[in-house]
């Protein structure tokens, strides 16, 4: 299935176990549904905040085994179906519409600790989930997922700056936009400058060394999910790569991977390597 706007998941390819796909998609759809709810059309924030509440009232409904409204139909019949199957985390899924219902009110972020504190919800229980569904539940595992899907999800937010700008969404740190004498006004006005490109310079060897973490993981998880994971960490990696080749200049524009990129991000997810 392709991906339109939610790009940090690891959606159901030819590389995840074909009985695991059902599942994946499920999570994805739950998810995918979430962010539109959030972000998209021209809904109120009070409305966005009440249908997420409903959301969520469904969600637990599920979880209890309970019929959910028939409202999103089709995204709690596949979600039922994968939480009694795999007996799915519900706690993973709340976060997850926690950070949704965050999005809706537009924080600025004071610092990195900020920032990290909203990947934990936006981003670390899409590991968490498919770690569940792997059968991984080690401590070293689960932390070496939660900094590659933050990784990914930092790589997003500096690969798409100029976008969320556009649309009044700012992920970088005040305390260094302080820094490097930038306001948040000058983001929203989406003004490139040399400043900015050395702070995006800095938050991309962040998110660089944050996937790196997650190379031994990639390297640990056997068959295709292992496959389908150093395929993700390659994925981000060369997303970032190429911010750094455009001199880091996305508020001007968005870099993308494209199919002349997959022979390399193949290379490279075989010939992975990474301390233990």
């Amino acid at each position: 299935m392709s991906v339109d706007h939610y790009e940090n998941f690891p959606v159901a390819s030819v590389l995840c176990p074909p009985a695991l796909r059902p599942a994946v998609v499920a999570i994805y759809h739950f998810a995918r549904t979430a962010d539109d709810i959030a972000d998209e059309g021209e809904l109120t924030a009070a409305a966005r905040h009440e249908a997420l509440a409903a959301y969520r009232a469904d969600l637990a409904a599920v979880v209890q085994r309970q019929a959910p409204s028939t409202r999103w139909t089709p995204v709690f019949a596949r979600l039922a179906a994968a939480i009694e199957r795999y007996a799915l985390p519900p706690v993973w899924l709340h976060k997850l519409l926690d950070a949704f219902v965050q999005d809706v009110d537009n924080p600025v972020y004071a610092d990195r600790g900020q920032v990290l504190d909203y990947c934990r919800r936006s981003a670390d229980p899409v590991g968490r989930l498919l770690l569940h569904l792997y059968g991984v539940n080690d401590a070293d595992s689960l932390r070496r997922a939660d900094a590659v899907c933050t990784g990914l999800q930092l790589a997003n937010f500096w690969q798409d700056l100029g976008l969320d700008a556009s649309r009044g969404r700012v992920y970088l740190p005040r305390d260094e936009l302080a820094a490097a004498g930038i306001t948040i006004e000058d983001v929203l006005a989406r003004h490139d400058s040399p400043a900015l490109r050395a702070l995006l310079r800095d938050l991309c060897t962040w998110a660089q060394e944050l996937l790196e973490q997650g190379i031994p993981l990639a390297r640990r998880v056997p068959g295709r999910a292992g496959w389908e994971l150093r395929l993700v960490v390659q994925g981000g990696l060369r997303v970032l790569e190429k911010i750094g080749r455009m001199n880091h200049a996305t508020m001007l524009s968005r870099p993308k991977l494209g199919a002349a990129d997959l022979p390399v991000l193949l290379w490279r997810a075989a010939t992975m390597r990474g301390a233990q």
